[in-house]
């Protein structure tokens, strides 16, 4: 018989050992102290609350940095007053010696009253003036930006009349309106030329006929001016130096 002892060594004796050496291995690494992390593995991320409270903190701080260099750019030329001469006298800031004196605020309101009342008059006779002429017996006029020709042709009767008004007996008011009434009515409708009789004055104080020392001004001047483009003292079949022929603007 043979004797029992150690198994005879065979093809599968490498295998056994193999065996038996990684179970020796696992049950070391059974009973080996766990760790939360490998050496090279790497840090836990923080919470994201303390995440956000230290971005915030870097951000102010970085604010505050840049605060402080734009104030120093500031302020680098500045050149710090003397404490010891006290307040700067006013003369210093640049005060006039000589100032102007107040303006009326009355008298201001008048000018400029008066500069509307001048811009109202240009634009309603048209930006135009008068040329005028006056003897003592006959009188003329006309725009500067009507030919002289016209008042040639109205001053020898040339131009038909389509229209008259005699302000015989009125006193001057009343026959400054009623003259502006007339040029208004015969301009509105297309009419040319008009006559108007005013009088030699004959009758009057002086032999001095008041509407025809008025008339050469409501024709050149004022609201009768606007539909006006010349005028002049008519011959005698038509009146005279009593009447008056008054060519009307287009």
């Amino acid at each position: 018989m043979a004797k029992k002892g150690k198994a005879p060594e065979g093809p599968f004796a490498g295998l056994r050992d193999l065996r038996n050496k990684l179970a020796e291995e696992e049950e070391k690494k059974k009973t080996a102290p766990r760790t939360s992390a490998s050496k090279g593995s790497p840090a836990p991320k923080p919470p994201a609350r303390e995440r956000r409270k230290a971005e915030s903190e870097g951000s102010k701080a970085a604010d505050a940095q840049e605060d402080a260099l734009a104030f120093h750019r500031l302020v680098s030329g500045v050149t710090p007053l003397d404490q010891r001469r006290g307040r700067v006298a006013r003369a210093e800031h640049g005060r006039d010696e000589n100032p102007r004196p107040r303006r009326d605020p009355q008298e201001a309101i008048r000018q400029e009253t008066d500069e509307v009342h001048e811009h109202l008059r240009v634009l309603i006779e048209g930006g135009s003036r008068f040329e005028v002429s006056d003897d003592g017996r006959h009188v003329e006029g006309r725009r500067v930006d009507v030919p002289p020709d016209w008042l040639r042709r109205i001053r020898r009767g040339l131009v038909p009349i389509d229209a008259r008004l005699d302000l015989h007996g009125l006193r001057a008011a009343e026959a400054q309106s009623a003259l502006e009434t007339f040029l208004r009515a015969t301009r509105g409708r297309g009419e040319r030329c008009v006559l108007v009789v005013h009088g030699k004055g004959e009758h009057s104080p002086g032999g001095l006929g008041v509407l025809r020392g008025e008339m050469a001004a409501w024709l050149s001047q004022g609201s009768s001016s606007t539909h006006v483009a010349a005028f002049a003292s008519a011959r005698e079949e038509d009146g005279g130096a009593g009447a008056v022929y008054i060519l009307l603007r287009r």
